[in-house]
């Protein structure tokens, strides 16, 4: 398992073909729930630092689709700038506040999954401690090498950075 530094430390380890992420956030378990089950509070920090997320759909229910646009508004990225990367989810399993369960795939603006691209089944797990919340997220690939793909393409980095704008979302919106 590895840690960043920092006071909300992030926790990743890899088991099998499933990345594991691990990160406690200073808010209440109902609180963060709720950044990721309501469109307009998770567009407002979905994403890493520099990029805006667009819901274009987004019902929040078993077999609900989420369909998304994340788009690089911050110059300093270079040629990143003005790039556009669309996902799709399908929502498996709703447990109000404790757990989302989910599959998570790169699609094109019309919402189609692209092929080449692994789909990922994805587990939000929310525990309660005192004040804070611990969030455990299993991301289960289809193949040790669907996940070598993804994390050559910077998940950790890019969720540690969207970790980043959730702790200012939260901070910004206190209960």
């Amino acid at each position: 398992m590895t840690e960043s530094k920092g006071i909300n430390r992030l926790k990743t380890s890899v088991e099998g073909q499933d990345l594991v992420i691990e990160r406690i956030f200073n808010a209440p378990k109902d609180f963060l729930f709720q950044a990721f089950s309501e469109s307009d509070r998770l567009a407002s920090w979905w994403g890493p630092k520099g990029w805006e997320t667009e819901n274009k759909k987004f019902e929040f229910e078993q077999n609900g689709i989420w369909h998304y646009c994340m788009k690089c508004v911050d110059e300093k990225q270079g040629e990143f700038f003005g790039q556009e990367s669309w996902g799709k989810a399908v929502f498996k399993e709703i447990d109000v506040p404790n757990k989302i369960v989910y599959t998570d795939s790169f699609s094109d603006k019309d919402g189609n999954t692209i092929a080449e691209m692994p789909s990922i089944q994805i587990t939000l797990n929310f525990i309660e401690q005192a004040e804070n919340t611990l969030l455990i997220i299993r991301s289960s690939f289809p193949s040790p090498e669907a996940l070598q793909q993804v994390m050559e393409m910077g998940v950790v980095e890019g969720m540690s950075s969207q970790f980043e704008c959730l702790d200012e979302f939260l901070a910004e919106n206190e209960r």
